[in-house]
């Protein structure tokens, strides 16, 4: 079993990271807007997604991506910078 920790991007630029099992199903849900934090900025696309065999591992790498170095890390790393 894998788990993924997924970087979502919008056409503003705005970003959400976020942590599943199903990565098809998670972006459905994001951009059929059942997330309640994504329903009001979608739609969405997939800009990065790291898998691990370890849900551990997962929800921390996750943690790091919404700490303060870790928002600088992905946007200078893993996503296109489209905000003007």
């Amino acid at each position: 079993m894998w788990y993924y920790v997924y970087i979502l991007q919008n056409q503003e630029g705005r970003q959400y990271v976020g942590f599943t099992q199903n990565i098809h199903a998670r972006l459905l849900k994001h951009n059929s807007g059942e997330v309640l934090s994504t329903a009001k900025f979608k739609p969405w696309t997939i800009q990065h997604i790291s898998m691990f065999p370890s849900k551990v591992k997962a929800i921390e790498f996750e943690k790091y991506l919404k700490s303060g170095s870790g928002t600088t890390f992905r946007y200078r790393h893993f996503v296109e910078n489209v905000r003007k």
